[in-house]
């Protein structure tokens, strides 16, 4: 059984990081696009970061470029957003996503697999 398992997520400050991992069992990824959207109460839910198979190419949405930042580590079969200088704009449910075969990861209709979600909620 294919399982994605995010951790990291938690209640911060604004100005505070934090750092999601996810784990995938069940099936290797390594040659899918992986990456986080994240879904706030009332809003639909967005790509956040993405990031190609090999890790060569990477997607950020503007509103958090120069702030997170997406990796892989394909021995590990993970991915993981390292999420800088959070804003409380940035409170959602953030949610892993391996794309599906031969397709980028820039909507939610391109993904294959979902994480279960983690919270991240970032005070004023």
């Amino acid at each position: 059984q294919v399982q994605l398992v995010e951790s990291g997520g938690g209640l911060v400050q604004a100005g505070d990081s934090l750092r999601l991992s996810c784990a995938a069992s069940g099936c290797s990824f390594s040659s899918r696009a992986m990456g986080w959207f994240r879904q706030a109460p009332g809003k639909e839910r967005e790509v956040v970061s993405a990031i190609t198979s090999s890790g060569g190419s990477t997607y950020y949405a503007g509103s958090v470029k120069g702030r997170f930042t997406v990796s892989r580590d394909n021995a590990k079969n993970a991915v993981y957003l390292q999420m800088n200088s959070l804003k409380p704009e940035d409170t959602a449910v953030y949610y892993c996503a391996v794309a599906r075969y031969m397709r980028p990861l820039g909507h939610a209709n391109d993904v294959d697999y979902w994480g279960q979600g983690t919270q991240v909620t970032v005070s004023s």
